[in-house]
């Protein structure tokens, strides 16, 4: 039987913002040590980010508040948060991808496994040009955005439509994301799952790799 790895992309393939603060300095202009949050790497100098723990705001609201914040630091009004990713990340694009990632989709694509991203703002966050750009996306077979498609995840759709254009049974797939809610749609989808540990990357696609039966990849 075919298997198939399926990932999210921001966060999973890509390392966090939280991760990039002196490429994303550096791409911006701004002298370095000035972008100090931190978020689940350093919970206690990020108070912004302990509110959205407790849930007095929301994941966007936390996202927005530093899109606005940055946005003043280069003296500009941001009201969008892929302004804040494309201009952060327009610099070094292979820099912001997780090494770990790249090990892991090397060996399921050595082992026959199809590959695919299924993602809820590829090109909306990082701009088409970002793929034009990284030669990693041709290791893809398939490429589910729902920038294009209008679904999210977890809408059970969107793990259909993935599973569809890879030509795999649900079963098949192994579903990696950094959000619990995703994760959970893709076990109701019936995919395998593995919730995505940033603090951890290399635990994690070690468990999506054993999933595939596959050893551990470096």
């Amino acid at each position: 039987m075919t298997q198939a790895l399926v990932l999210d992309f921001g966060g999973v393939i890509s390392r966090t913002l939280f991760e990039t603060h002196a490429l994303s300095e550096a791409a911006l202009g701004l002298p370095a040590g000035t972008l100090t949050w931190r978020g689940p790497f350093d919970p206690a100098t990020d108070p912004l980010w302990q509110d959205m723990q407790a849930d007095r705001i929301s994941e966007r609201d936390y996202w927005m508040a530093r899109t606005r914040e940055v946005g003043r630091l280069v003296g500009e009004e941001w009201d969008r948060m892929e302004t804040f990713v494309q201009r952060a990340r327009g610099a070094d694009v292979q820099a912001v991808i997780r090494p770990e990632a790249v090990a892991a989709i090397e060996a399921a694509k050595a082992a026959g496994c199809r590959l695919a991203i299924l993602s809820n703002e590829l090109d909306l966050f990082y701009g088409a040009d970002f793929r034009r750009r990284l030669p990693l996306i041709e290791r893809f077979d398939v490429i589910v955005d729902a920038t294009h498609t209008g679904i999210l995840k977890p809408d059970p759709r969107a793990y259909a439509a993935c599973v569809g254009q890879l030509g795999v049974a649900p079963e098949a797939c192994v579903f990696v994301d950094d959000q619990l809610r995703n994760v959970r749609g893709g076990e109701r989808a019936g995919l395998r799952t593995v919730h995505f540990d940033v603090m951890q990357p290399q635990a994690s696609y070690d468990a999506a790799l054993r999933l595939l039966g596959l050893p551990p990849a470096r």
